[in-house]
């Protein structure tokens, strides 16, 4: 782009900066803008809260723009299906080809904001109950852009609030006067928010959950349920789950380099081991049997240590002194 800018270029940026203030954002390179970037919503007024859906638009202009068509990009849409979007760029596309010669940003604005007028109703589906968003649904919208029908956003709090309690309940004091306070965070993306829980408990179910068929088991659901507990037993052996109710650190396994290329191997060897201790658990012993070096003290008579490790003292031999020591001072 050259360094003199386009009068008409200049124009429409003065009147973009004019007519939007603060919600344009105009990128220059040695004075020459280069793009245009805003949000758009729909028209509602002064009524804000009634703003369902967005989308950032920008636009990058070209070296002889507005001779020759810019970049156009739709960004971060809120509330909005590839259908819409779909829609929205081909129209955006004719409105390229209509306006060439002449500034267009102004024209893209207005043709975004006409559409998302029309469709101010959150697209998709509500991802805690998996219903769409219908006409005569009570929903809300998070300062994130994210949307949820009233009534399920609620027992997603109170359910989340509850579990919260019950795991401070399971911590040491110490540990919960050091814990933070419990704050909502939005199902999608975890952004801290604030909902008056009382007020959304009033709001109906979802229309379609009260004319929805009662659930039936799919054969597409059994693939699903399958291949889900495939995956899970995948986790499992590679010791990537910890089993449920296990509150404590992950148990670490102490072994020699040996097992360790075994285990990558895939040898047996970890399932027998996990009998030895299940059977010294059983109060009988492991490691050295009538097959093993009989020979006190000897390399082969000690074996590796493979038992759960969560940072307990162990205890010392009689008549050490330390902590954990079974003997006296």
């Amino acid at each position: 782009m050259t360094s003199v800018v386009d009068e008409r270029v200049a124009d429409e940026v003065e009147a973009l900066e004019a007519i939007l203030m603060d919600d344009v954002i105009i990128k220059k390179v040695d004075n020459v803008p280069t793009a245009i970037e805003t949000i758009v919503h729909p028209s509602t007024g002064d009524d804000i809260d009634q703003q369902f859906v967005c989308v950032t638009l920008e636009v990058r202009l070209t070296s002889n723009y507005p001779d020759s068509s810019p970049e156009v990009i739709l960004r971060n849409p809120r509330g909005l299906d590839d259908q819409l979007l779909a829609s929205i760029n081909s129209q955006i596309k004719n409105k390229l080809i209509d306006c060439l010669g002449q500034p267009v940003v102004f024209e893209l604005i207005e043709l975004i904001r006409e559409k998302l007028t029309e469709r101010n109703l959150p697209s998709g589906q509500c991802v805690i109950c998996l219903f769409s968003f219908v006409n005569g649904d009570v929903f809300i919208k998070t300062e994130c852009y994210h949307h949820f029908h009233s009534h399920c956003l609620a027992n997603h709090l109170i359910a989340g609030r509850k579990n919260y309690h019950e795991e401070m309940e399971k911590l040491p004091n110490w540990q919960q006067v050091q814990a933070p306070p419990y704050q909502q965070t939005c199902p999608v993306c975890r952004c801290p928010m604030s909902c008056n829980v009382d007020s959304l408990k009033e709001a109906p179910p979802p229309v379609d959950s009260i004319n929805a068929p009662p659930f039936r088991l799919t054969p597409e659901i059994k693939a699903l349920q399958r291949k889900m507990a495939d995956l899970l037993a995948h986790q499992i052996a590679k010791g990537g789950v910890i089993g449920i109710g296990d509150t404590g650190p992950p148990p670490l396994t102490i072994t020699t380099p040996a097992d360790h290329e075994n285990a990558t191997n895939g040898s047996p060897s970890a399932p027998q081991e996990g009998a030895k201790i299940e059977s010294h658990r059983n109060g009988q012993p492991f490691g050295n049997t009538s097959n093993d070096d009989p020979t006190p003290g000897s390399p082969q008579s000690r074996q590796d240590y493979r038992g759960p490790y969560r940072g307990f003292n162990r205890r010392g031999k009689p008549g050490k002194r330390g902590r954990g020591a079974a003997g006296t001072r």
